[in-house]
């Protein structure tokens, strides 16, 4: 249970039969109370104001008021309302939601695609009450939860749930010296809130940074494709998903494969992303660890890694091991993080070399890739 009330959610769909089964799904939990339902966005907005409301549980496809028309409205009338949007996992749905995250909504779920699969789908429901719980407490937490108090600034969205239970508590920070060596390769690692994240700190760092970037953000297969789009429209420089056998070049950027992890491998004349299809680490695939691992026999000193927003810990350990072979760490601060646990896990275990805002990451980076002796 959370530290005094349930987490209070209201669930809007048009389907009064996924409705009243997301309800069932999201009370098994102790820790959750579904306050109120609604069938299209404008109820819903009548709803989240009159009721006291932390996450809402949005739908995309509704008559009436779709699921992205009601948002901008639903964090306009309830300040601190978290939202996180629910449709089946389409191409058309995956743009849509992406599109949501960077609007201000919290993260999104992919719902199975009938009322069957719904009341047996442990791991959808596993997924949302993650979501629903790790949101909401970071929103209690730092003062936004239900609009009790004035907003943070949204600089984001939240992916591919991590159970609660490896959630990091914060704790002090204890920062290490400032990198002494020029990076040659930039690996960040990212999860909820994630990809209105990467935008702000790409579109800020690329304008004078070519280092080649490798990106492990946790989303399914469909997500990736269309975030590394949304990353090379938004920052204007080359970014895919990756490939096994890319070649790793300064100024591209490269998306680890949702279902599967992102490594490096040594090549003759570059080195090259090889994909593998390997265990899900922390409970994730793609994971941060087996990227920085393979990374750091060839890069060593000269790796830098940012961690920004995300549940869980994913990246720690490897995190320890880049340090141990000269490396760097940078994580992003609590403040500015939807959910403070994988940077948090960094920050918390005296790794990190910055501790930052969003805004000022970019910055940082700079000076060290533009301005520190080789």
């Amino acid at each position: 249970m959370p530290s005094g009330d349930p987490y209070r959610v209201m669930v809007v769909d048009d389907s009064a039969v996924i409705r009243g089964l997301l309800a069932r799904n999201l009370e098994t939990d102790p820790a959750i109370k579904v306050m109120a339902s609604a069938a299209n966005g404008e109820i819903a907005l009548k709803s989240v104001v009159a009721q006291d409301i932390e996450i809402v549980v949005l739908d995309i496809e509704m008559p009436v008021m779709d699921g992205m028309t009601a948002l901008p409205l639903l964090l306009k009338a309830k300040p601190g309302v978290q939202v996180i949007m629910a449709s089946t996992l389409t191409h058309a749905n995956a743009e849509i939601s992406l599109r949501a995250m960077a609007n201000g909504a919290a993260d999104y779920v992919t719902k199975p695609t009938s009322t069957k699969e719904i009341h047996s789908a442990d791991a959808f429901r596993s997924e949302l009450i993650g979501k629903i719980k790790a949101v909401a407490q970071a929103g209690r937490s730092s003062g936004r939860a239900g609009g009790k108090t004035t907003a943070a600034p949204r600089i984001g969205a939240r992916p591919h749930a991590v159970p609660e239970k490896i959630c990091v508590s914060p704790g002090p920070v204890v920062l290490r010296a400032a990198p002494t060596v020029r990076p040659e390769v930039i690996a960040i690692g990212s999860s909820t809130g994630g990809p209105p994240a990467l935008f702000t700190l790409l579109k800020d760092l690329c304008r004078d940074v070519s280092l080649p970037i490798l990106i492990t953000q946790h989303m399914p297969a469909t997500f990736t494709a269309l975030l590394a789009e949304h990353i090379s429209r938004t920052c204007g420089v080359p970014a895919a998903e990756a490939k096994d056998g890319d070649r790793i070049m300064p100024g591209k950027i490269y998306v680890a494969p949702g279902g599967f992890h992102m490594t490096v491998a040594r090549g003759s004349e570059h080195n090259v992303i090889k994909i593998v299809d390997s265990a899900p680490e922390n409970f994730c695939r793609p994971a941060v660890d087996p990227m920085l691992r393979s990374m750091i026999p060839i890069y060593g000193s000269r790796l830098l890694v940012i961690m920004l927003t995300g549940m869980g810990h994913d990246g720690r350990d490897g995190s320890k091991d880049v340090t141990a072979a000269g490396g760097s760490i940078i994580a992003q601060d609590e403040a500015t993080s939807v959910v403070w646990g994988m940077p948090g896990a960094v920050a918390t275990s005296g790794i990190c070399s910055a501790v930052l805002p969003l805004m000022d990451i970019a910055p940082y980076v700079r000076k060290i890739a533009l301005r520190v002796a080789a």
